[in-house]
């Protein structure tokens, strides 16, 4: 009799780790238990997401200086803790991947605190989260958008309460542009954790399935009122601002000018409401 499956072979199923012989049992419990599958498939999706926004920069060579923190030093042959090169323990691929993903996320908020801090960007004025706010609003599209059964907490077809919904969470009044005479229909919208609050990403679509979202925070109260700045992360283009306490994200996989137009659509519609 097989043993019962545990959450451990679920968690390994997931990272592609589960041993042969336990994989028709595991097979077996997904397809009798379709919560726990959808469970899955989601966290193997988000895997993926998230593999995607950071493939340009895990294919890139490791900087020296980066290499040299994370490699001990060279010791004598004979020394205590001595290994022959090759034959110490491999790290798996999901570590070093972790690991990759921990020096980038490391390195790149180093980057832009000390890029604040040298007045290369006065308008940034060394805010972080200036900094960051295209690269959560690039995560949550990735993360959100290939969703099939789940994209939106609340549909568009309960636009009212939606938007009265994420306002109330959000402290302030929301407008979700109407993108229709572009090509995008608003599909719905959901709350996301920020970094010091709740944030608010609306979804978008077009008539092929393409998705845009628009990332909304109410974090920017440090923060000057900036034109349109673009940022790529990854395979997502980002054309974002600040207007007031507001921070505005939007994201999509488009070239950069059907970006453009799509941003200062969003831009003319929120402008005059708040």
């Amino acid at each position: 009799m097989n043993s019962p499956v545990t959450e451990a072979e679920l968690q390994a199923w997931v990272d592609g780790r589960l041993p042969p012989e336990r994989r028709g049992a595991v097979d077996a419990h997904l397809a009798l238990h379709p919560a726990d599958a959808a469970r899955l498939q989601a966290y193997r999706d988000h895997d993926a997401a998230l593999r995607a926004l950071y493939r340009p920069v895990l294919e890139q060579p490791v900087p020296p200086a980066m290499t040299a923190r994370v490699t001990p030093p060279a010791q004598p042959h004979g020394w205590p803790g001595w290994l022959a090169p090759g034959s110490g323990p491999a790290w798996p691929p999901a570590l070093r991947l972790a690991a990759m993903l921990a020096l980038t996320v490391a390195a790149g908020g180093a980057g832009w605190l000390l890029r604040g801090a040298s007045g290369d960007d006065g308008a940034l004025g060394g805010n972080a989260s200036l900094a960051a706010l295209p690269r959560r609003a690039a995560l949550a599209h990735v993360v959100y958008t290939p969703e099939i059964r789940h994209p939106v907490e609340v549909g568009a077809d309960q636009q009212a309460h939606l938007v009265a919904w994420l306002s109330k969470r959000l402290g302030a009044q929301l407008k979700p542009p109407q993108l229709a005479s572009l090509g995008y229909a608003l599909e719905g919208g959901r709350l996301l954790p920020g970094q010091s609050g709740p944030v608010a990403q609306f979804m978008y679509r077009d008539g092929a399935g393409a998705r845009l979202t628009l990332y909304v925070s109410t974090e920017q109260t440090h923060n000057q009122e900036t034109g349109f700045r673009f940022a790529q992360e990854g395979q997502v283009g980002v054309f974002y601002w600040i207007d007031g306490r507001f921070g505005y994200a939007l994201s999509g996989n488009l070239d950069k000018a059907a970006l453009a137009t799509l941003a200062s659509a969003v831009y003319a519609q929120l402008e005059p409401a708040l």
